[in-house]
């Protein structure tokens, strides 16, 4: 009794033990081939994380290429609207300064200008009625003759031709002011000016072709840039009193061309005189289109060790121009 019961243990025990190495057994395998799995997942994990992140790199390059561009063409843009604000700040004072000006001059010289606007008409229109109401209005405001050399003032518009170059920039340009000055207050009043350089060259590039309008601030302004105007010249008048012809004669407007210089440096007076001729045609009771007056300044007269030669032909020109095309020619003895 006792050995059948022990031999009935010992057959339970054996197929117990299968039983729970079988399952070891098969726990084992799936350990097994779950580590033989881990690998490839993990290395291609590895694989797809290293292009998304090759991926992004690029594309934060991309990024960071755009904005350094766009950075560029913003601060192009700043310093373009910086230059643009300042340019309109200096429009802005100029036009405060004119309409200041403007303002002042119409509120000092309102009742002046009228009477000045009624004798300018009275000495302009040159008929007997207009010269009694000249010596009328006389004791209002008196024209000296003597401050234009009795040059005629019934023009309605007026050109100035100036020699700037250096000899006259030097040595004349305070007596050019004060002549010129003198020369428009003998005209209180036109319905046009134009300003150049003997050159031909527009002291108000945005009028060329044009007529500067007439007023007291207008006058103030021209005064005030000619006296630092210093442009190119080759000290001979003809091209500015050419182009004044050309671009502003009219046969029903009268004007005066007044050249202020020095010196005459081409080569002959006798063609710039019919050059000027054929410019400037005669009408049918022999009038010329343009009268031309000249104020010629004594710089090679004046100026030790240099030639006068051009100063002389300045003048002979000069006084040549002025009487084939009713004009006056105005020679001074002295820079003061």
């Amino acid at each position: 009794m006792s050995r059948r019961h022990r031999t009935g243990m010992d057959g339970f025990s054996l197929s117990f033990l299968d039983v729970i190495c079988c399952g070891f057994g098969a726990i084992v395998l799936l350990l097994v081939l779950s580590k033989m799995g881990e690998p490839g997942a993990i290395e291609q994990s590895r694989i797809d994380l290293d292009a998304l992140i090759q991926r992004l790199q690029e594309e934060i390059f991309e990024i960071r290429g755009e904005a350094a561009i766009l950075n560029r063409e913003l601060i192009t843009r700043q310093e373009q609207l910086s230059k643009e604000n300042a340019k309109i700040a200096r429009l802005r004072g100029d036009l405060s300064r004119i309409q200041g000006e403007f303002a002042a001059s119409s509120q000092e010289s309102e009742v002046s200008d009228i009477i000045e606007g009624r004798l300018v008409a009275a000495q302009q229109e040159l008929t007997a009625e207009m010269m009694r109401l000249q010596e009328q209005q006389r004791p209002v405001r008196r024209v000296d003759d003597k401050l234009v050399g009795g040059i005629p003032v019934d023009s309605e518009y007026i050109i100035f031709v100036i020699d700037t170059s250096g000899s006259m920039f030097t040595y004349a340009w305070t007596a050019m002011l004060n002549k010129m000055t003198q020369v428009l207050d003998a005209y209180p009043k036109v319905k046009g000016l134009q300003v150049m350089n003997d050159m031909g060259q527009y002291m108000f590039p945005r009028y060329a072709g044009k007529w500067i309008p007439d007023t007291p601030a207008r006058r103030r302004i021209i005064i005030s840039n000619l006296r630092s105007w210093s442009v190119f010249s080759n000290s001979s008048p003809v091209e500015g009193i050419t182009r004044a012809i050309r671009t502003y004669a009219a046969p029903d407007k009268k004007i005066s061309i007044y050249v202020l210089g020095d010196e005459f440096t081409g080569k002959s007076i006798d063609k710039v005189v019919s050059t000027v001729d054929n410019y400037n045609k005669v009408d049918a009771e022999g009038n010329r289109m343009v009268r031309i007056h000249s104020i010629g300044f004594p710089v090679m007269f004046s100026v030790a060790g240099v030639s006068n030669t051009t100063g002389v032909r300045f003048a002979t020109l000069m006084r040549i121009l002025c009487h084939r095309n009713g004009g006056t020619f105005v020679g001074l003895n002295s820079l003061r």
